[in-house]
């Protein structure tokens, strides 16, 4: 049976846009996985801390030698470790706010990033311990910035995925949202067109 875990990063919750083409994606591909197991994550509703010192030092410390504390810490960031690492399919609702991905994605990622668990240092560089699934992206944006300079966030969201070992990723893009109407309605249209294409 097929695990598919999928994060919602809007601050709008569910009523974002780059929500609801995930939804529409995971909806279209549940028809062909009926019997496949769907996990939410929405990071609006459920933020995840932000990385501090206290963390980063519970995720260094050696496990028999960390404090209470830090097991709490260690333990929340292994769930969320597990639960990706269950999945075969991410998908990742993906806003763009001031050139950049939500903070509270961010947070989510540095929760999952640790050396050693989800990826490794080798004499090569760091090797990916997450592999063998497929990412797909939900980017809406307000303006115009894929294949610009300004869209910064393709190639951390590829190069972090990357870094976890998964490497087969899949963007759908949604632009010019606040661009009038017009604009807005034919991008969705794009977008909902495309990952129909995706799931077929």
């Amino acid at each position: 049976m097929k695990t598919l875990l999928q994060l919602n990063s809007s601050i709008f919750s569910s009523g974002g846009q780059s929500s609801q083409l995930a939804d529409q994606f995971v909806a279209a591909w549940r028809t062909s996985e009926p019997d496949a197991h769907v996990v939410v994550r929405d990071l609006a509703h459920a933020p995840l801390p932000h990385l501090d010192a206290q963390r980063v030092l519970a995720f260094f410390a050696q496990p028999d030698a960390r404090t209470p504390e830090q097991q709490t810490y260690v333990a929340e960031s292994d769930a969320l470790i597990e639960e990706i690492r269950q999945a075969q399919v991410v998908v990742i609702g993906l806003p763009m706010y001031n050139f950049g991905i939500p903070s509270t994605l961010k947070a989510y990622f540095d929760q999952i990033a640790r050396a050693g668990v989800t990826f490794r240092y080798t004499a090569n560089g760091p090797e990916g311990l997450l592999t063998g699934k497929k990412a797909y992206i939900f980017a809406a944006r307000g303006g115009m910035y894929a294949g610009t300079p300004l869209d910064s966030q393709t190639s951390y969201v590829r190069d972090f995925l990357g870094l976890l070992g998964i490497t087969d990723v899949v963007f759908v893009y949604a632009e010019g949202l606040n661009m009038g109407e017009i604009a807005k309605e034919a991008a969705l249209s794009e977008a909902r067109q495309r990952l129909a294409e995706l799931v077929a």
